[in-house]
């Protein structure tokens, strides 16, 4: 089933933090101020998020790359970690 993004409109940039050091995620490397890695420590999956301030929100695109095609989340994981409700 597909993630539907318009439900996601509101997701912050501290709660995807939240979501990867749930999901087990650890903070790899900062690059500057704007981005934070993390890494997966049992399967190496790796998220970048561009973080500029805790309340700043992410375009559609850039969420869709970090949600599917980084952390490898779906519908259901999104539900478990609390992010879709």
């Amino acid at each position: 089933m597909a993630i539907d993004y318009s439900k996601l409109r509101n997701v912050t940039a501290r709660d995807i933090v939240r979501a990867l050091k749930r999901d087990g995620f650890v903070l790899s490397r900062k690059i500057g101020s704007a981005h934070q890695k993390y890494r997966h420590p049992e399967d190496g999956r790796r998220v970048t998020v561009s973080y500029h301030g805790h309340g700043s929100r992410f375009p559609t695109g850039t969420l869709k790359s970090m949600i599917e095609r980084q952390a490898k989340w779906d519908e259901d994981d999104l539900m478990r970690l609390g992010l879709l409700k």
